[in-house]
């Protein structure tokens, strides 16, 4: 059985992604982001971080003690490793579909969760000043990166190693996204298609849906809540070192 420390956000969803379409055995550990539960020292010895999500699988590859893990893409790559599906073994194949994986971890999900901050949740705060470079700037980072999609799929039907992978998994929450991040799709004619087939998958549709009853909306959030999340969340610095 897998315990999977979640919260409904795109990096939460790959991994629920993974774990449906590999037919894993898991169970939702909700970790409300919002009100601060990441930042718990328990939270900590599990991820210093402070971050979800962090798998605990307690039946790990190699029998021993209960295995925590980390980061959305070394528990993709863990996953793979422990199912034998969604990583080809070819060594050409594999590392075409680790590219991707780390792309994913180094800019699609880091810009386009800048693009989000700026041009919707840095509101919040009530105290920004003039945004509009920020919001410039990632916006033209965000068409950017649906750009990278759209130019790799003109030409096949996955990411890589020409086949559904967890480098199609990774992707897909944060493309999901395309509305918060001020873009319309349907520009991205190959990327559209993707998203279109990827979409229809049912294991995708239940990833996705996963924890769907925790999700919160931001707009319904009280003024004395908004200004708690500030303090929690927002321009965080290094966590003291315990004594």
């Amino acid at each position: 059985m897998i315990d999977l420390y979640y919260w409904p956000t795109p990096n939460g969803k790959k991994v629920t992604i993974h774990l449906e379409e590999a037919g894993v055995d898991y169970r939702i550990v909700p970790l409300s982001i919002s009100t601060g539960e990441q930042l718990a020292p328990e939270f900590l010895k599990m991820n210093p971080n402070a971050r979800m999500p962090v798998m605990v699988d307690n039946d790990p590859i190699d029998g021993g003690e209960p295995l925590t893990i980390f980061e959305s893409g070394a528990i993709m790559l863990y996953l793979a490793e422990k199912t034998g599906r969604f990583m080809p073994k070819d060594l050409r194949a594999r590392y075409e579909v680790t590219q991707w994986l780390l792309w994913q971890m180094a800019n699609q999900g880091p810009k386009l969760g800048e693009a989000g901050h700026f041009l919707h949740y840095a509101q919040m705060t009530g105290d920004v000043g003039d945004l509009s470079y920020a919001q410039r700037r990632f916006s033209d980072e965000a068409h950017r990166l649906y750009g990278v999609l759209n130019y790799r799929l003109h030409d096949r039907n996955y990411l890589a190693a020409d086949e559904y992978t967890i480098a199609d998994m990774i992707c897909y929450p944060w493309t999901a996204s395309w509305e918060n991040h001020g873009l319309e799709l349907s520009e991205f004619k190959h990327l559209k298609r993707w998203f279109d087939e990827v979409s229809e998958r049912q294991a995708v549709q239940r990833g996705m849906a996963a924890g769907s009853d925790l999700q919160v909306n931001p707009s319904d959030f009280t003024a004395e809540e908004i200004e708690a999340i500030k303090k929690l969340i927002f321009n965080q610095r290094a966590i003291p070192v315990p004594e």
